[in-house]
């Protein structure tokens, strides 16, 4: 585990993953954490690449090539949430406001190409700034995704007595049995997935995909989690354009929690190829997104 500290603010990170364990600014918990010797239950903060969600089938095309990666959801028998989440990474530095590590995709069943993947995270007085890094260090051209699994939490409030707020204009219908698109894209205008304006979290059950995500004046993607004493942003760069939202009932020691999951595709974008990043040999790509307390 790698702490790190800015004025009243902590955050750890962990080395199995380079994942998110908790935020806190002055003792206040603004993520979902887990236990030091835990494994993150439900994915909690983890880094989600080369693909965010889950590829179905766990099946894919490269360049007219089938690729057949490793079943990771057997019950659905899908591959989720990448290669990342399970891999010791390297600290490449450590201050005390930041942290950055790395991580190697070798060429491996499934995924013939090599990534050299990093992520910061860094404090500062707007919050907490994780910084996603990817450079094609093989010889083909490759198409990915990038992805977290936060839960942020608005303090100590409960989840059920705060109002969801998306930048999302679209959400995409799945297979609830296989959890994997059943359609294209379609706007939520109209619909109970429209949270553009805020909407009261009890009663509502959701493991659902958003997309369209617009910037705000500033060029940001915002999301928020507020309740009466206070809230927290997820905000993201326009590269992550969709997120998912997940609202289980049983995360350890809280109950109900919300995940709110930047990411630049949706579910299944290795077969559908929506919004897919693609680096040739040689190139790199990078994004930002972050948590930051609202008062």
């Amino acid at each position: 585990m790698l702490g790190i500290s800015y004025e009243g603010a902590t955050a750890v990170i962990t080395t199995v993953g380079a994942g998110l364990r908790s935020f806190e600014v002055d003792g206040v918990p603004y993520v979902e954490t887990f236990g030091e010797d835990e494994k993150p239950p439900m994915s909690a903060g983890a880094v989600l690449v080369p693909w965010p969600n889950r590829t179905a089938g766990a099946s894919w095309v490269l360049d007219g090539v089938r690729q057949q990666l490793e079943v990771t959801e057997p019950a659905r028998g899908n591959a989720i949430h990448g290669l990342l989440r399970r891999r010791p990474w390297t600290v490449l530095e450590h201050t005390g406001s930041l942290v950055s590590l790395r991580a190697l995709i070798e060429p491996q069943a499934g995924w013939p190409a090599a990534l050299d993947v990093t992520v910061s995270y860094a404090l500062d007085d707007r919050g907490l700034t994780v910084t996603h890094g990817v450079t094609n260090v093989g010889d083909v051209a490759t198409p990915f995704g990038v992805g977290m699994h936060p839960y942020p939490r608005a303090g100590n409030a409960s989840t059920d007595s705060c109002t969801l707020t998306l930048a999302a204009t679209t959400v995409l219908p799945l297979d609830t049995e296989r959890m994997v698109p059943s359609g294209a894209a379609r706007p939520v205008e109209g619909t109970e997935f429209d949270f553009r304006e805020g909407r009261a979290l009890d009663g509502v059950r959701l493991d659902t995909p958003f997309g369209g995500c617009e910037p705000g004046p500033d060029g940001l993607v915002h999301h928020t989690l507020a309740s009466p004493d206070g809230g927290v942003e997820v905000w993201a760069d326009p590269a992550f354009r969709w997120v998912q939202v997940y609202t289980p009932d049983s995360y350890p020691g809280r109950g109900r929690a919300v995940a709110v999951e930047p990411m630049t595709c949706p579910p299944d974008a290795l077969n559908s190829g929506v919004d897919l990043i693609r680096v040739s040999p040689g190139e790199s790509w990078g994004a930002r997104w972050g948590i930051r307390p609202l008062s």
